[in-house]
């Protein structure tokens, strides 16, 4: 697939253009506020993250921006990353902060009540911000910013069960990045032993961990290089490399086995032999930060995104005013239908309102004029393929749902 330009695509300048997001001095730097069109786009991609992993048996749970120091402290987050923190102290003297991880939350949910095996694996995903207090100099458009939404999800679950949950994230994982279009390889992000400082735990639980992360790569037949001092501070992970349509390498999913944390907040579940076990976590994300991820897609797409993904996916353009009841008649027909559509009724010339159409690198434009109004029909073109012709209103709702519904990249 092939979308580079003579120009190399900006996401900030594409956001602008295509109205997805914006920022303000007054909210300030780091901190996107996004556009209904914005919106639209990142609800399909976490709607379309959450259907996958709905499959794979996976609950929905909510918890909240701010934290007592006390959760930090404990999972070690505070002496790792106190200087990264937005802290807040209260009225009444409590140091909070705004949520870096997510992790700690899901372990209090999942600790609220002891756990049998039978109970096992329990999987908790939340889409939800995580806030970083980073350097003004770092920020950079969608790319860097201090309010993140993250794509997160942990699993708890027995030593036993590690392998097969890895393998599902994983499928979960291909199947998101293919419809995508991304070609993606894979790295064993690992600890340095010579910098041990950066870790949490024993050589034996990093050892054990790292093991059981070659051993699922082996499992699926894939070269993986192993990177040391990539891992995360609580376990190695598996890294999974996107390379987009400008020929760059980002690293977007990741699936991280924690071995430390489970440790330090004591999860168990009970056994088939009524003793307590200590369990592990699963830590994984599909996009990662969804704003980092839509820059990289604007920038692969040069911001003409896939129908399903499009904002407005019909522009229906009256040639006069006085189409203008007919194509209103269009576009209730298609919003009926969940296709998303936009008049443009301006008093403009049609030569005009094209150009402006495409600009927005709408999919589909629908032409109307006296004969179309007659016949019941409209003029299609579609965005890179042209002039479609003539054709009946239903015939062009069934195109664009089987298109929508095919996931299908133009």
């Amino acid at each position: 697939m092939s979308h580079i330009t003579s120009m190399k695509p900006d996401h900030k300048k594409l956001g602008q253009e295509l109205d997805l997001f914006c920022f303000s001095d007054l909210v300030g730097s780091g901190l996107p506020l996004w556009t209904p069109k914005g919106t639209i786009i990142r609800n399909l991609l976490d709607d379309f993250v959450w259907q996958l992993r709905k499959k794979h048996g996976y609950q929905q749970v909510d918890i909240p921006h701010l934290t007592k120091k006390d959760l930090y402290e404990k999972s070690g987050h505070w002496d790792k990353f106190k200087d990264e923190l937005f802290q807040i102290k209260t009225r009444e003297g409590h140091l909070l902060a705004l949520k870096p991880m997510n992790c700690p939350h899901h372990i209090q949910i999942f600790d609220r009540k002891p756990h049998s095996w039978r109970d096992l694996p329990q999987r908790y995903a939340s889409t939800t911000k995580q806030y970083r207090d980073e350097q003004t100099g770092e920020l950079n458009g969608l790319a860097r910013v201090r309010a993140i939404t993250i794509d997160d999800a942990h699993v708890f679950c027995r030593k036993s069960q590690v392998k097969e949950e890895f393998l599902k994230i994983w499928d979960i994982i291909e199947e998101f990045y293919k419809i995508i279009g991304f070609d993606l390889t894979i790295r064993l992000s690992f600890h340095d032993p010579k910098n041990k400082e950066k870790y949490l735990g024993t050589a034996e639980m990093w050892q054990s961990a790292e093991n059981q992360l070659r051993e699922i790569a082996k499992e699926k037949k894939v070269k993986a290089p192993e990177v040391l001092g990539e891992a995360a501070f609580y376990g190695p992970k598996i890294d999974f490399i996107a390379h987009d349509s400008l020929e760059r390498e980002w690293q977007v999913a990741t699936i991280q086995l924690d071995l430390n944390l489970p440790e330090r907040f004591d999860l168990t579940c009970v056994n088939e032999q009524g003793e307590k076990e200590r369990l592990v976590m699963i830590h994984c994300a599909i996009m990662g930060s969804i704003e980092r991820y839509l820059a990289i897609l604007l920038e692969h797409f040069n911001g003409a995104l896939p129908l399903w993904l499009s904002p407005v996916q019909v522009a229906i353009l009256p040639i006069s005013d006085k189409l203008n009841d007919y194509a209103q008649k269009i576009a209730d027909n298609l919003e009926a239908e969940n296709i998303r559509t936009e008049i443009y009724d301006r008093n403009d010339t049609i030569g005009k309102k094209i150009r402006e159409a495409e600009t927005q690198k709408i999919p589909y434009i629908a032409i109307v004029g006296e004969k179309e109004e007659k016949n019941n029909t409209l003029s299609l073109r579609q965005r890179a393929k042209g002039d479609l012709g003539e054709i009946k209103i239903t015939e062009m709702i069934e195109k664009i749902i089987q298109e929508t519904q095919d996931k299908i990249i133009n």
